[in-house]
């Protein structure tokens, strides 16, 4: 499938355990002006209705939204996935799907930043922040080969290191640091486009 013409930057930010300290962190240091979208694929209780929207909605100017079915992705906005759901990106707009397990992981992070890659190419950005084993690792190689660029969370400042240490370890981060400064990182690209 050709990539899409790059829009609006998007931001994909994959978590599991640690991540909301993580996100909070991250977006506490974004301005509400970058031009750029955040998507962030947290892995959440399937059974339960997820708090993410409104946890960070206390620590940043920007909107943030539960992600829906068709719900199209604009710049200064953050959407997180909701429970129960993969999602990938469509035409400038979020399509989620059931939920799949692969060998009884659920790879969401992957799943989305795979997405990332195919439709927006060198146009993609993926983050990974603290969790557990290596979901997302797959997910930031597919958007390094299509030219965009990648991030992950300092082992030493993440609560869980699993997840930033198998994306470092696989060879495909460019920048590694804190929550801040990725945010500073991303708002200094977002001021000078590459």
């Amino acid at each position: 499938m050709p990539s899409e013409p790059s829009t609006v930057p998007i931001v994909g930010i994959g978590a599991s355990a640690g991540g909301l300290e993580a996100f909070r962190e991250m977006l506490r240091f974004l301005p509400d002006d970058t031009g750029m979208a955040y998507v962030l694929v947290q892995h959440l209780d399937p059974k339960h209705e997820s708090l993410l929207p409104e946890l960070l909605a206390r620590v940043t100017p920007m909107d943030v939204q539960e992600a829906q079915q068709d719900m199209v992705v604009e710049a200064n906005h953050v959407y997180v996935i909701a429970p129960n759901t993969d999602m990938t990106l469509s035409q400038g707009a979020l399509s989620l799907l059931p939920r799949t397990e692969v060998g009884g992981q659920h790879l969401s992070i992957d799943t989305f930043f795979c997405s990332l890659a195919e439709r927006r190419a060198a146009g993609a950005m993926g983050v990974i922040l603290s969790g557990t084993a290596a979901d997302g690792t797959r997910g930031l190689q597919a958007i390094k080969a299509a030219g965009g660029m990648t991030f992950a969370q300092a082992p030493l400042s993440a609560q869980f290191d699993g997840m930033p240490q198998s994306a470092i370890a696989a060879g495909s981060v460019d920048f590694i640091g804190s929550p801040e400064e990725i945010a500073r990182e991303l708002t200094r690209i977002s001021r000078h486009p590459y």
